[in-house]
């Protein structure tokens, strides 16, 4: 496939390390796109729920398809999240086109873009009730396992797939009315801070609207997630848009482990005898000649 340019492109929300995470298609999509800049906008590997036993090949192939990406001279800025939160002790590093940050300010074309995780006003994931939060962490990651299976079932017997963990968010109205307040929070403080658009990630909800309050307007966008929106934001054409992953467009090929077998270790005898007579003969002051005699006579 050939790679499409965009401007910018903002993802979040791999949670790689852990089951639910959608690897193989993240891998698919970032192998389509030529990005100027990429913004891996937070929870990217999923530090609270980490094993080091669950780690598949699909999950360093997108690691892999990022430095590859770094290679070809994408800017690359990774915004910390509340799950790669055990990042943030190296923040504001810089290291050729890779930059790790908490926070950016982005100007195109004269407007402002404040880009960041969005757990800040999230107050589940500080203090004593981070515990309470990393445990719904493994119940939404079972969920989405269950939700795994179900939709193999659905699409087997023809029918549509499902979302549970959607069906939740809509179906509870404390979860809705916690969403609003979140994006109602991001966008007053940006335009507090005199900015064009505030772009979030954190509540797995794809988002693109104008929030206007009487102290002025701001355009609220948040990236969702790879789990189960499959969305990110692209920046093309002096305009934000929302992306949704479309596994009809890519021919996923599964990935395999590397079969290629290393050549075994030889170490020829004889070459090394030769090297050993030589620096003996230098060190004597010995001729060709002599040379030739203790090789015949080695043998």
């Amino acid at each position: 496939m050939e790679r499409r340019k965009v401007d910018v492109v903002v993802m979040s929300d791999f949670h790689l390390g852990t089951f639910g995470c959608r690897a193989q298609e993240i891998a698919n999509y970032l192998k389509s796109i030529q990005p100027g800049i990429l913004v891996l906008n937070g929870d990217i590997i999923d530090g609270w729920q980490f094993n080091k036993r669950y780690f598949p090949l699909a999950h360093v192939e997108v690691i892999k398809e990022i430095m590859a990406l770094l290679s070809k001279e994408t800017r690359v800025i990774y915004i910390t999240g509340n799950h790669d939160e055990m990042l943030r002790r190296y923040s504001d590093m810089e290291l050729g086109n890779f930059q790790l940050t908490d926070k950016v300010v982005m100007e195109i074309n004269g407007q402002k873009a404040w880009i960041f995780h969005g757990d800040v006003f999230d107050a589940t994931t500080k203090g004593g009730t981070k515990l309470l939060a990393k445990l719904g962490g493994q119940g939404y990651d079972l969920l989405i396992y269950i939700n795994c299976f179900v939709n193999w079932c659905l699409k087997a017997m023809g029918r549509e797939k499902m979302s549970f963990s959607k069906k939740v968010k809509n179906s509870v109205k404390k979860a809705v009315a916690w969403i609003g307040d979140f994006e109602q929070t991001a966008a007053e403080l940006a335009i507090e801070k005199k900015y064009d658009y505030v772009i979030c990630g954190h509540i797995h909800q794809p988002q693109k609207r104008v929030i206007e309050t009487k102290n002025g307007k701001v355009v609220y966008l948040n990236s969702g997630d790879w789990i189960e929106n499959l969305t990110c934001l692209e920046y093309n054409n002096n305009e934000w848009s929302i992306y949704q992953y479309n596994e009809k467009q890519f021919a996923a090929k599964p990935l395999t482990h590397n079969t290629k077998k290393l050549p075994k270790l030889n170490v020829v005898t004889d070459e090394v005898q030769m090297f050993t007579l030589l620096e003996g003969m230098a060190a004597n002051g010995e001729g060709f000649a002599s040379l030739l005699k203790k090789i015949t006579s080695s043998r």
